[in-house]
């Protein structure tokens, strides 16, 4: 009977020994700095295409939300400059709109958002200069702007700003996980480093919005405005 207790347990000290063996154990390094983020146009560039199908949200426009709800963006069609958001009220589809060229745009709508800069103000609102406001980004082939002349809230705002509903036609939005890209008609977005990149690669434009801050890209990545520094 001894003989066997003995046995019982060389067997359970060895299997022991085995399971120790094929361990290993992760300690934290106090010097490590992780690497800075991909300026946005690297990123856009480098990081590998995501199948778009999933995030269709209706015809000729393709829309996600990110992880934390703050950043909403339509990859769609603007005419005229009424563009085709699936959920917003607009005038796109008005036939008075069809003489105008369909020109490929991102708008993109933040919950939580930065003041524009007053160097990247674009519009006097009217003569009145006032109502311009963040919380709102578009993108052309040709350039990136911040802000519009508003009043009231956006869409996103209504549902995941302070005292939003989280209910609407946003809410039911697919995300863009983090560190993914997304194309469509030649513009492509990525969800990253806490907020959304978008650009042109072949023409060098883009932006990076967040709800710090964001920057507006041109000139292949050599000119950068905005509130957010260059390389942050």
């Amino acid at each position: 009977m001894r003989g066997m207790r003995r046995t019982v347990w060389a067997i359970l000290a060895a299997m022991t020994m085995v399971l120790m063996a094929g361990c290993s154990f992760a300690t934290k390094d106090p010097d490590y700095v992780p690497p800075a983020p991909l300026p946005p146009l690297e990123q856009l560039q480098q990081v590998p295409l995501t199948e778009q199908t999933t995030l269709s949200a209706g015809e000729d426009v393709t829309a996600f939300v990110t992880a934390d709800k703050n950043i909403v963006c339509a990859m769609t069609s603007s005419r005229g400059g009424h563009l085709n958001l699936p959920y917003e009220a607009n005038s796109y589809s008005d036939a008075a709109n069809n003489k105008f060229a369909v020109v490929p745009v991102v708008h993109c709508e933040l919950a939580k958002y930065a003041a524009p800069d007053p160097a990247d103000i674009s519009d006097d609102c009217a003569g009145i200069g006032l109502g311009y406001l963040g919380g709102t980004i578009l993108l052309t082939p040709e350039k990136a702007s911040y802000g519009s002349c508003r009043s009231g809230v956006t869409q996103m705002e209504s549902e995941f700003g302070p005292k939003g509903s989280r209910e609407g036609p946003i809410s039911k939005l697919r995300e863009l996980p983090e560190g993914q890209n997304i194309e469509r008609n030649g513009l492509r977005c990525s969800a990253y480093n806490g907020g959304v990149a978008c650009g042109n690669i072949s023409g060098g434009v883009a932006f990076f919005v967040s709800r710090e801050g964001y920057q507006l890209i041109s000139d292949a990545g050599k000119t950068v405005t905005g509130t957010l520094k260059q390389g942050s």
